[in-house]
């Protein structure tokens, strides 16, 4: 069988096979792929079905809800729900843990994702995501508490996103690699099109907002100076700035390409602990990246061993080649020695 003639469930069966993995894991992620399946035919018919524009509405995070916010979230809670092996979900669009409705069979498995990541780019047509996590739980619980779904990112059994683009794809990791697959419109099926993609140590991109500058704490300010500055500064290189203001879309392009992501803490969102949540987006994102060879950190830690506090709890995000997340983390620390008792 050729690469590109598997599919995403046979891929998985073989994987069962291979590391004598879960079968209620497997069909949990069989799920979660039919769910971005149903997230992309949504997104394909856009304002011809009158799903573009916002709502009246926030979410727990005090965004404006986009109908198709809304939209994927209801479809991956539908598409999850009955699957039997889940004791609970947790999304970006909800102010609770979602219980699993009593009519369906329960299971020890905790699905946390991001519906819709992105979801500002969807009017202008640019692309948008959904992300993932997977925690196991030591049994099926009696009943559901923060507790039960505040475990650091290394506690984590698989992660992964779908990529809304020219194509759809998905991207997985269940901890023995990072591994893509495409969406085959013709039938219906993901495809395995790139297997164990590793990321380049070393960068020539980075991929920060640069509208918040004059928030960044100095350290990014110097790192973000330095790569400017091209051949003729400290690095000696050029490097090219991206920005698409979507998470999957900017870690995709560095697990392909190499290259550092960064939503660092700032002046103006240091009260909230940074911009993105942890338990739906660094976390997973986090576990991608590292099984791909690069690097996750806050600038001042790991993020797969922040403990989680909160189920929405945001923390400042670096993650890319290894190289460049060292050389961030190394300017975090100098800048924290010189100022003891500013900074814990």
């Amino acid at each position: 069988m050729t690469e590109t003639s598997m599919t995403y469930i046979q891929f998985l069966l073989d994987e069962r096979r291979r590391e004598d993995s879960d079968r209620d894991l497997l069909t949990l992620l069989h799920s979660v792929a039919t769910a971005c399946k149903a997230v992309s035919n949504s997104l394909k018919n856009g304002a011809l079905a009158d799903v573009l524009g916002s709502l009246e509405t926030e979410n727990i995070q005090g965004e404006t809800q986009k109908k198709l916010d809304v939209i994927a979230n209801d479809i991956f809670l539908r598409r999850c729900e009955f699957s039997g092996v889940l004791a609970a979900m947790v999304s970006e669009e909800m102010d609770e843990i979602y219980d699993i409705p009593s009519q369906f069979p329960k299971g020890r498995y905790v699905l946390l994702f991001d519906p819709l990541d992105g979801s500002s780019n969807i009017d202008i047509n640019v692309s948008v995501g959904s992300i993932f996590s997977v925690l196991r739980l030591p049994g099926i619980p009696d009943e559901i508490t923060y507790e039960t779904v505040l475990r650091p990112g290394v506690e984590q059994v698989a992660a992964g996103y779908a990529l809304y683009g020219p194509s759809t794809m998905l991207v997985l990791s269940t901890g023995n690699g990072v591994h893509g697959f495409t969406l085959d419109g013709s039938i219906g099926e993901f495809r395995l099109t790139h297997r164990n993609i590793v990321m380049p140590e070393n960068a020539a991109e980075f991929a920060i907002n640069a509208s918040r500058a004059n928030w960044w704490e100095p350290p990014v300010q110097k790192y973000v100076a330095d790569c400017v500055a091209g051949e003729h500064g400290p690095r000696g290189r050029y490097f090219n700035m991206r920005w698409i203001a979507s998470m999957v879309a900017e870690v995709h392009r560095i697990l392909l390409r190499g290259g550092v992501f960064l939503y660092p803490i700032d002046e103006e969102n240091c009260a909230s602990g940074g911009k993105l949540r942890l338990l739906y987006e660094a976390n997973p994102m986090a576990f991608l990246v590292e099984q791909a060879g690069g690097a996750g950190s806050t600038g001042r830690a790991r993020i797969l061993e922040v403990a989680p506090v909160s189920p929405h709890q945001r923390v400042p995000v670096i993650l890319g080649s290894t190289n460049e997340v060292d050389l961030i983390d190394r300017l975090h620390v100098e800048y924290d020695l010189k100022t003891v008792g500013i900074i814990a």
